[in-house]
């Protein structure tokens, strides 16, 4: 049965949900601000439970190349980290996508470039949604906006990185990996046995039983033409996943002016700088996208002819922004705001960038 908890944070609440889901195996090396995760693991200690296996390895480049390794199992393996250490995991990540192997990779960011701030960012929004690693490859990238949803992407990341036979990526920051909210946590799944991962993955290096060819896993191929033909298998999978998968969150967009589009602790800013709007005159939506990869940009274009104007909100530069501007093809104006080096902007300033930008 599932069991609701107070004030759980969101760091907590995915290791939590990681041992209800009966994931087999969590590979982790501690950077702020998403040590918790791996601190939870260690407390909990779930090998005397359920036996999941919990290893801080020497650096974050060994804990993907395990990660690597237990997905080729066909294990539920995953790993999580922070900004520097994610970029670090990164040629592993690149491994695992071609290999086409599940596995669950959870990024809590933080302000850089370089080892930065262990402030708060989303600054790495195009690592995950374009690739960040080398070759052509795709990760399903989730993004959180509360404690519940940290746990509720556990259970929905690792179901579809079976599904699809490919990593997925929790991408989330160090506000949702602080914060303290209620959370009802999932119930207590268990973990697959060796006889039903050869059924269920009939690809895993399991050992080869009598009769079978074995299974072998690599990601290189020396002849051009093969390796072309691969190439175009994943883009098929890729374009699958596009048609089949896309999540968001609309909030007033029917009566709206402008639109504000944030993803995870942006969002939950934009939520009350669109109150305030609205008790101004001015009529503002939201539109929250849940999945970055793939991006609802249909959901997002079906506006452009109804609206004035779209604001970005975002803490970095400017990178989802460049998606938005993709999804309506210029047929309104897209504005930016955001704010760097571990500074999260208030719903005034929002307001206030909105009115700046567009001549309210």
């Amino acid at each position: 049965m599932s069991e609701e908890i107070f004030l759980m944070k969101g760091n907590e609440a995915i290791a939590h949900a990681a041992i209800r889901y009966g994931a087999d195996g969590y590979f982790g090396y501690p950077i702020t601000p998403q040590s918790e995760i791996l601190e939870t693991l260690m407390s909990e200690a779930p090998w005397k439970t359920t036996g999941m296996v919990v290893l801080q390895a020497e650096s974050e480049t060994a804990s993907v190349n395990m990660v690597y390794g237990g997905a080729g199992c066909g294990k539920a393996v995953m790993t999580t980290s922070s900004s520097p250490g994610i970029s670090l995991m990164l040629e592993g990540v690149s491994y695992i996508a071609a290999g086409e192997l599940p596995c669950l990779l959870v990024n809590v960011m933080r302000g850089g470039p370089g080892l930065g701030t262990i402030q708060p960012s989303q600054a790495d929004y195009f690592q995950a949604v374009k690739g960040g690693g080398h070759g052509d490859y795709k990760l399903i990238t989730l993004a959180p906006g509360s404690v519940q949803e940290m746990s509720d992407f556990v259970v929905l990341g690792f179901d579809l990185a079976f599904k699809y036979q490919t990593p997925v990526m929790i991408l989330t920051d160090g506000v949702i990996g602080q914060m303290m909210e209620k959370v009802k946590l999932p119930a207590y799944r268990r973990r697959r046995t060796d006889a039903e991962i050869r059924e269920q993955c009939p690809w895993a290096t399991l050992g080869k039983p009598e009769g079978r060819k074995p299974n072998i896993i690599t990601t290189l191929e020396l002849d051009s033409q093969k390796m072309e033909i691969n190439n175009l298998r994943l883009q098929a999978k890729y374009k699958k996943i596009e048609s089949e998968l896309c999540m968001h969150q609309e909030m007033n967009c029917e009566d709206a002016d402008y639109i504000l589009v944030a993803f995870g602790s942006a969002a939950r800013l934009c939520q009350k700088a669109m109150e305030l709007a609205r008790a101004k005159g001015i009529k503002v939506g939201l539109i929250r996208p849940v999945t970055l990869w793939p991006f609802p940009s249909k959901e997002i274009d079906k506006y452009s002819s109804e609206i004035k104007g779209i604001l970005t909100v975002e803490l970095n530069a400017g990178q989802m922004v460049e998606d938005v501007r993709l999804s309506v093809s210029g047929k309104v104006r897209v504005e930016h705001y955001g704010r760097m080096g571990g500074i999260v902007p208030t719903p005034s300033e929002i307001v206030d960038a909105l009115e700046n930008k567009f001549g309210l």
